[in-house]
């Protein structure tokens, strides 16, 4: 979800900050892995009391070139034959043949967890390290994508398109049949709190929250827009979701915040807000729909990411299950 002018593997933002009450962060001055450290056994253990039905829904969308995403981000796959077409000689009496396949992509296109070494304020990254403490364009030193622990907890979703359009507001668009909130819509305390409230859902310690626009459909409509401007979470409601203490926040859309910010000056705050300063991590593209149309707001969740040492963030396809 960044600008083309944003082409690093890093995301520096230079704003402003009265205070870094946020350094060192709650779980110690050498802690690199965030909110992953919400979760323990018993959390573990209850996320599974949740599975009473056995469905499962994959959270990740289908990544191709076609998939949208922000700036200059781009995803290549080639599929190339060591005799699987019939041209080359098989290997062995047996004749074996087989496909291979090469990648090139940014990890941020499509479904993504945004790792603690993306977001910064100024240089200023997760517990008040600097670049010069972790970059290296070869890799992470710190907060690689490998080190985070699987993540199997609670999830948790909340349809904010049913409670707006119950309080009649405005925001609420149709689009290619499907009911969605414009872009820019911003989320907050009011809103989240709203919609826990009318589906009975309380926020727990650990849990994974995702918030669910309809705007994803937006990418299949209207690829262009659909990166241009997108609903989600607001700054006052980033630190309202925060306070529960989560493990990761995330959405159906390709930045999970609103953008653009609420504050016309500032770019994607939210960011700042969760990554930087409280070690949350953001769950991008979430594929919320079939949970919503199921009323599934809690289920198990479960997400073990590809290790790729040093990398930034991932693509990724979590489940959950009820």
């Amino acid at each position: 979800m960044l600008r083309a002018l944003f082409l690093s593997v890093t995301l520096v933002l230079p704003t402003s900050v009265a205070a870094e009450d946020w350094i060192p962060s709650k779980w110690g001055a050498d802690d690199t892995l965030g909110s992953v450290n919400e979760i323990t056994p018993e959390i573990i253990l209850n996320a599974a009391k949740l599975v009473k039905k056995g469905k499962r829904y994959g959270l990740g969308q289908i990544t191709s070139r076609e998939t949208p995403a922000a700036g200059s981000r781009t995803h290549a796959l080639f599929v190339f034959s060591d005799g699987a077409d019939g041209l080359g000689a098989p290997l062995g009496t047996n004749e074996f043949r087989y496909f291979d396949d090469w990648m090139l992509t940014h990890m941020g296109v499509g479904s993504q967890i945004d790792g603690l070494g993306h977001a910064a304020i100024g240089d200023k990254f997760y517990n008040g390290l600097t670049s010069k403490d972790f970059y290296h364009a070869e890799g992470l030193k710190k907060f690689g994508i490998e080190a985070i622990p699987p993540m199997v907890t609670r999830g948790v979703v909340l349809d904010m398109v049913s409670y707006m359009k119950e309080k009649g507001s405005s925001a609420v668009v149709t689009r290619g049949g499907v009911e969605m909130l414009k872009g820019g819509t911003a989320l907050n305390k009011a809103e989240l709190a709203g919609a826990a409230e009318r589906q009975g859902v309380t926020f727990q310690t650990g849990d994974v929250i995702l918030v669910h626009t309809g705007y994803m459909k937006m990418q299949e409509l209207d690829p262009k827009a659909s990166v241009q401007t997108w609903p989600g979470i607001g700054v006052e409601g980033a630190i309202y979701l925060a306070g529960f203490n989560p493990t990761a926040i995330g959405g159906d859309t390709i930045g999970a915040e609103a953008y653009p910010a609420e504050n016309k000056d500032h770019f994607v705050p939210v960011h700042q807000e969760l990554i930087t300063k409280r070690g949350i991590y953001i769950l991008e593209n979430m594929v919320t729909a079939e949970l919503v149309a199921d009323q599934a707001w809690e289920f198990m969740f479960v997400l073990g990411q590809a290790r790729f040492k040093g990398a930034v963030q991932m693509v990724i396809n979590p489940v959950a299950i009820r």
